[in-house]
């Protein structure tokens, strides 16, 4: 017969776990456990090596810490420039050699924009528009108020495809591997921020460069947002102006899938 009053037998795995019946000080411990474990491995497989609390904070703010790291970074590359270009007349027998590669290196530098040039040139300056988003009723967002990165890598293509042999973007030169990226409604290029205007100028026949500007699709869809919201759009040419040689790595760097 069985005793209804008798306490009811636990579960055959909780024995076998605990050694006897459960208490609530048995069963809270390994649940503790159990859900700090899926915390760590949630928050392991979202970072992927990275520091959450800082890729979660202000953008622009660390922008400008990178921007700031580059400033000491070119510095240094400046002195230890400065500290070769001394110390190479001093090498006795591998100055030869040290000399040869440094012909080729010369060779080469107008085409990889390692040297400073001059020259005729267009001038594209791209603005956000300063009407309110409320006057269009609806028909436009703020989002298509604002130059987007889209708009200056298109520009940028066509003067490129138009022939252009040298071009900057704002102050700085730029190659054919430069990458225009954009942070919230700045433009972060090679570790520098800027606000708009934006400003791209591009060395070549004044004529190409307009004529590419002209027959490019990318511009022309462009060109129908300034006339309907009123974005910003000069393009002017230069009878002479100079470029400084491009300061930056000329690595190339390309994506790869994560493992």
């Amino acid at each position: 017969m069985v005793d209804q009053d008798a306490p009811k037998e636990s579960p055959r795995w909780m024995r076998l776990l605990f050694g006897g019946r459960p208490t609530l000080w048995h069963v809270l411990v390994p649940l503790t456990f159990v859900l700090a474990g899926l915390i760590f491995a949630t928050s392991a497989n979202v970072a992927q090596g990275r520091n959450i609390r800082s890729s979660g904070g202000d953008l622009v703010g660390l922008v400008r810490e990178q921007e700031r790291t580059l400033s000491e970074r070119e510095a240094a590359l400046t002195r230890l420039q400065n500290e070769v270009a001394t110390l190479t007349p001093q090498q006795g027998p591998a100055r030869a050699q040290v000399q040869a590669l440094q012909t080729k290196i010369d060779a080469m530098a107008p085409a990889a924009g390692l040297e400073a040039v001059q020259g005729p040139a267009v001038k594209v300056t791209l603005r956000d528009s300063d009407r309110p988003v409320s006057s269009f009723n609806g028909a436009y967002t703020a989002n298509d108020l604002v130059i987007h990165q889209q708009d200056v890598q298109a520009f940028v293509n066509a003067l490129w495809a138009g022939g252009a042999e040298a071009m900057m973007i704002q102050d700085q030169r730029v190659i054919s591997t430069s990458a225009v990226r954009c942070v919230g409604n700045t433009l972060y290029l090679q570790g520098r921020v800027y606000s708009p205007p934006f400003t791209i100028t591009a060395m070549g026949d004044p004529t190409k460069l307009q004529a590419a500007l002209d027959a490019d699709s990318q511009v022309a869809v462009f060109r129908e947002y300034v006339a309907a919201v009123g974005l910003g759009l000069d393009v002017a040419q230069a009878t002479q102006t100079t470029f400084p040689a491009y300061a930056g790595s000329i690595t190339l760097r390309h994506a790869t899938v994560v493992k």
